[in-house]
């Protein structure tokens, strides 16, 4: 027996089928839309940036910052404690070796000299008394050696003497034990003697040499105030731009105070710095670019100090024209350092078409329009980009960032 379909039924069976026929009609829409835009999408030559592939050298980069300073700059530093008379030349100068710039009031170093003087002379007046009081000990001691001697003598005759009256019956055998144990105590005396005397040369010599070192010693700190008392007229070393000099007349300085800077500007370096997680791949003679607006200097690391602050580790480059008219004093630049090369190989202009790990791609004019194309990338810098594949020398790409078109197969170029 047949069972009858309520019109509910028939009602929900005819909007599902609408449903479905939508959701076809949906997609179907869509995919002709996505293959339409793969197939047919434009855009304006206004729009992007193009570099035509050439072959050349590429070199792998690594950022850092830059500072330029003179390759050669001489720091001069207060000689003496003292205050700032007088200023004669200001920063930005040049200078001429012998030049006056700076003076110090030395009035208190002068008073300090005048003391030294003095206590040196003392300490010569007591050199002199001291080998006089020496010379008169020396010959006391050796007097009495002297005399000692003599009686020396004079007791050996008595122990003769003794004997002899022994012999003849006219003397005891204790007359000559007691003469020879007088000539024994004389013989040791005079040993005792003896050894005194070499004993007050040996001191005598030490407190000659104690006292002339303690005398060469003042002597050298009077020379040497000597000079700082030559420095404190500050002048020029050397031919050179003053960069900096303390123009606080009447302050208070202490001695090894930087006075003033004298800089070199006919040659410059480069003092770098880069963040630590590179520092194994910093080393000495690695070749550096260093960019300055449109100009780009080569050079290499001369110098990578030993310490690390701040998450950076610094470094000097040394350029190869360190007298190009674009460097100045203090000027920030950026400094690329290069880790890799590789020569004659297909490059093009870096730009931001190019992100992301190879391969990538890219978009290449082709005639009204652009197609895209897969291609393997190599070393890269600021400039340029190594293209291995997909490309080939002529060929103009697309630099500008195409994401948007990442599903489109070609593009349409309208002027």
């Amino acid at each position: 027996m047949d069972i009858e379909i309520t019109q509910e039924v028939k009602n929900q069976k005819r909007r599902r089928l609408v449903i479905i026929i939508a959701i076809a009609v949906t997609i179907l829409a869509g995919l002709f839309w996505l293959i339409n835009l793969w197939l047919n999408s434009s855009i304006s030559r206004s729009e992007f940036t193009t570099a035509r592939v050439e072959v050349g050298n590429v070199e792998n980069t690594i950022n850092a910052s830059g500072e330029v300073l003179p390759e050669f700059e001489e720091i001069i530093t207060s000689p003496i404690n003292g205050s700032i008379k007088s200023v004669t030349s200001d920063a930005g100068a040049k200078v001429k070796p012998g030049q006056p710039i700076l003076e110090l009031d030395k009035s208190a170093s002068e008073t300090e000299y005048d003391k030294l003087k003095f206590q040196l002379e003392d300490k010569r007046n007591e050199i002199a008394k001291l080998k006089l009081d020496l010379d008169k000990s020396f010959y006391d001691i050796k007097a009495n050696n002297d005399i000692k001697q003599l009686k020396i003598g004079d007791l050996t005759n008595a122990v003769e003497n003794a004997k002899r009256l022994y012999k003849a019956g006219g003397g005891t055998r204790e007359d000559i034990e007691q003469a020879e144990l007088n000539l024994k105590v004389a013989n040791v005396e005079k040993a005792q003697l003896e050894n005194e005397v070499r004993n007050k040369q040996k001191t005598m010599l030490l407190e000659e040499k104690e006292a002339e070192l303690a005398a060469s010693i003042q002597q050298s700190d009077l020379k040497q105030l000597e000079h700082k008392l030559k420095l404190a007229n500050v002048s020029a070393t050397r031919n050179g731009v003053i960069t900096y000099v303390n123009k606080n007349i009447g302050a208070n300085v202490k001695e090894g105070e930087t006075l003033l800077r004298i800089a070199d500007l006919s040659s410059f370096k480069i003092s770098g710095s880069l963040s630590d997680n590179y520092i194994d791949q910093l080393h000495n003679g690695m070749p550096v670019i260093v960019k300055i607006n449109d100009t780009q200097l080569q050079g290499h690391v001369s110098n990578i100090s030993p310490s690390v602050q701040n998450n950076l580790v610094s470094f000097d480059v040394q350029l190869n024209d360190r007298a190009n008219k674009q460097l100045r004093p203090n000027l920030k630049v950026d400094v690329y350092l290069v880790t890799a090369v590789h020569n004659k190989v297909m490059r093009v202009a870096n730009g931001a078409a190019f992100k992301g790990a190879s391969p990538q791609d890219v978009f290449v004019l082709d005639g009204d329009g652009a197609q895209r194309r897969s291609v393997h990338t190599g070393l890269s810098n600021f400039d340029y980009i190594e293209l291995q594949d997909g490309v080939k020398p002529g060929d103009i790409v697309i630099t500008s960032d195409m994401s948007s078109y990442k599903n489109t197969k070609r593009i349409k170029i309208t002027n």
